[in-house]
């Protein structure tokens, strides 16, 4: 568009702006007092409402989210206010109407402040003395699904995220109110109702979790706003309050309590939460939804305590954090659904819209983030939005670089770790991190395979419809339980039917997978980690190297599965494919009348479409999606099966999805899975024409096999050989390796090589 123009044209809603905010008294001045007493406070200050109504008109993106949030207030406003008696789970009518009303309140304040227009704090006055009225006459929640019920909510959690944004609207019309009426509603709404999210039920407010999070902040900042010296101690250092006995775990199974756990609070959050890159260990699901309270609570103590110098804490870990998450994305910008996690959940999420900004503006501006911001459309209202939209109408925009990297897990860095490995339009997630405690599974060693079209190869994520009321009110399914969580459930190895740690989240939680090697050049890629302590007496170790082959129109993937166990265990080895199966070199065996696989563990949810006693050396299978053909070729072994299923038994209310999967079956003592992955070829629907659509993977063979070695070679069609060599126990880049193989004596130097055209 063109920027004259645009200026020519800006919306009715900003012009306004620009000539009402200087007529309005209360709203806030620079000039007005001391910052320690003077509002808004938190997000936005005085100096920095200053600076925003300075650029209105002259910074496009911030101008057009400012309209739109003024047409969004303006219809609330017109529909007048409503604060119902809470009665409904989420997704139900009163718990959508108090999750409006909140995110009305903090936009509203903050057009108050912009705009000057005093509709906008009394529209937040008068809603909140509707709050203030109620909130002694109810008790708590009616529905008792939660292990904190909430009272405006059904539990603690989402009261939290009504406080943390309403505090927002609050601190913005803070001055303009009467001083009867500010007493009033510190004394009858504000304190009893951060009382209740943090003394009366300390189960919520005490944790390491990120429900914790938001209740830490949620009494934080409104502790700020009020002046309330006491709710600010509480809320940065937890309370001396222990945890009812009967309350041990909450509803997703996880510990209130963590072991060894001493401290609470919203630095202990900061602490223990977050690994040194910035991985945080409930996964990127729950780090995208608790970023938020930990930023804007952060964003209000560097403005109203910046003796505490809270964004530079632990190496500004909380602005790495926000890369960190960023890189946790597929090539949709979505974030890889490991943990329990809604498929779709982006980097267009409110969340990161705060985010992104905030770390470019706090973060020393690189100008990568700009392309995030630019594909987001809108920036947060307040000083970092306007430094981001600045960046962008100043066009210092660049493309941000997404990269293969090791984020290491737990507070030191040295409890697992999530390996990302990037090449071309291919990113393979593998996950050798802490189990997440309650929101964890038990995937150890787990993997997830995208190219530019999307999930080639899936985690299913959670068992959940978020806010969808005909799914149990929009919370966690009992599949999720019985489904999502277990081994199964992800392509990783199963032992005996038995989840890891036989499904205990408290076991699951003592330990992690241990990282072995990570590395990435132009050609080779290559994630391994070990996992000891899954099952008893068993050690696994699972190598995936990306390789760029040149008679290949695509990098494959070759992932090595070492396990060293007792003769006669048995392998499920799983593999959750998107698309159509399309043929394999084996010949399968239907079943007509299905029957789930087992009775527990997530194979009560699984049927046994088809299965083969695989025959000679290789099984191939080729699926196809969205355009593309995929082929995975394996190595069999004498007695290995395999096993078409299809998820959804034992499923009357047909909560999972109808996804195929692929089950590789083998009983016996020390094995290794080989396997390769090749995106290739194309369909074109308008002429109906398919290229390459067969595998260019002639020959896969295993040539060595030990507790300490694996050397495998593959033939391509054109007749090259590749040899790949991997050392299992020395990860040294200087020590020398020898090995014999079914073709010779192999020698090397560093843990791995891959050498062409080997004999």
């Amino acid at each position: 568009m063109n920027n004259k123009l645009y200026y020519i044209s800006i919306s009715f809603g900003v012009a306004m702006a620009l000539a009402l905010f200087s007529c309005v008294g209360k709203v806030a001045s620079a000039e007005q007092q001391p910052l320690s007493d003077v509002h808004p406070s938190l997000v936005l200050t005085p100096n920095g409402v200053e600076d925003i109504r300075a650029q209105l008109g002259k910074v496009p993106l911030f101008d057009q989210t400012l309209d739109l949030a003024i047409q969004e207030v303006d219809t609330e406003i017109s529909n007048g206010i409503e604060v119902p008696v809470p009665k409904d789970l989420a997704g139900g009518y009163t718990h959508e109407r108090h999750k409006s009303n909140f995110f009305t309140m903090q936009k509203a304040g903050v057009l108050f402040q912009i705009t000057g227009k005093e509709k906008y704090a009394i529209y937040i006055r008068d809603m909140l003395l509707a709050y203030a009225k109620m909130w002694p006459t109810i008790d708590k929640h009616p529905a008792q699904r939660s292990y904190a019920r909430g009272k405006i909510f059904w539990q603690c959690l989402n009261d939290a995220n009504w406080l943390v944004y309403t505090s927002q609207g609050y601190d913005c019309i803070y001055d303009w109110l009467d001083k009867d009426t500010r007493e009033k509603l510190n004394k009858e709404l504000f304190r009893p109702y951060a009382e209740y999210i943090s003394i009366e039920n300390p189960q919520f407010f005490n944790r390491i979790h990120n429900h914790s999070t938001w209740g830490n902040a949620a009494v934080g900042m409104i502790g700020l706003v009020m002046g309330d010296q006491e709710l600010v101690q509480w809320a940065l250092y937890g309370l001396d309050i222990k945890v009812p006995g009967d309350v041990i775990k909450d509803n997703d199974g996880g510990d209130i309590q963590l072991e060894g756990q001493k401290e609470a609070g919203f630095l202990a959050q900061i602490d223990h939460s977050f690994s040194p890159d910035g991985y945080y260990t409930e996964g990127p699901y729950y780090q995208r939804y608790a970023i938020y309270p930990f930023l804007i609570f952060a964003q209000s103590l560097a403005n109203m305590k910046p003796e505490l110098e809270i964004l530079k804490y632990r190496d500004e870990l909380l602005i790495r954090a926000i890369t960190a998450l960023i890189n946790q994305t597929n090539s949709a910008g979505e974030f890889f659904p490991i943990s329990d996690s809604q498929k779709g959940m982006s980097l267009a999420s409110r969340e990161l819209v705060n985010a992104v900004s905030m770390a470019y503006h706090f973060g020393g501006n690189d100008p990568g983030l700009l392309s995030i911001v630019k594909d987001q459309g809108r920036v947060p209202l307040n000083d970092s939005g306007l430094a981001a939209a600045k960046g962008i109408a100043d066009n210092k925009t660049e493309e941000f670089e997404y990269m293969s990297m090791q984020l290491s897990d737990g507070a030191a860095g040295d409890e697992g770790a999530l390996g990302i490995i990037r090449t071309d339009d291919l990113t393979l997630v593998m996950k050798y991190a802490k189990h997440g405690m309650g929101h964890g599974h038990f995937d150890r060693l787990s993997f997830l395979l995208y190219d530019e079209t999307g999930e080639v190869i899936q985690d299913y994520g959670s068992a959940r419809w978020v806010n969808i009321e005909h799914k149990d009110g929009g919370g966690y399914l009992k599949e999720n339980h019985s489904w999502a969580k277990e081994t199964v459930a992800h392509n990783t190895l199963v032992v005996d039917k038995d989840s890891h740690f036989d499904g205990n989240v408290k076991e699951a939680d003592m330990t992690a997978g241990t990282p072995y090697y990570f590395m990435a050049d132009d050609t080779v890629q290559i994630v391994s980690a070990k996992e000891l302590k899954a099952y008893d007496g068993i050690q696994m170790q699972r190598t995936m190297a990306v390789l760029t082959i040149e008679e290949l129109e695509k990098p494959l993937v070759l992932d090595l599965f070492s396990v060293r166990a007792p003769a006669g265990t048995r392998y499920d080895l799983p593999l959750y494919y998107q698309g159509e199966f399309m043929s394999s070199n084996q010949k399968f065996e239907t079943n007509n009348d299905l029957t789930p696989m087992g009775r527990e563990s997530g194979y009560q949810h699984l049927w046994a479409e088809a299965q083969t006693d695989l025959q000679g050396d290789v099984y191939r299978m080729t699926w196809f999606n969205k355009k593309r053909f995929y082929t995975v070729s394996s190595i069999v072994k004498k007695g290995d099966e395999m096993i078409l299923t299809r998820i959804g038994a034992n499923d009357p209310n047909f909560n999972l999805r109808r996804d195929p999967g692929l089950i590789h079956r083998r009983t016996g003592g020390n094995t290794l899975f080989a396997s390769i992955y090749e995106i290739h070829g194309s369909y074109d629907y308008a002429s109906e024409r398919p290229l390459n659509s067969f595998t260019s993977i002639k020959d896969i063979k295993v040539l060595h096999q030990s507790a300490a070695y694996v050397v495998v070679q593959f033939e391509v069609k054109t007749g090259e050989k590749y040899q790949f060599a991997f050392s299992l126990s020395d990860d040294s880049k200087a020590a020398d390796h020898a090995v014999e193989t079914t073709t010779g004596k192999l020698q090397w130097k560093g843990i791995y090589d891959l050498n062409k055209n080997i004999n």
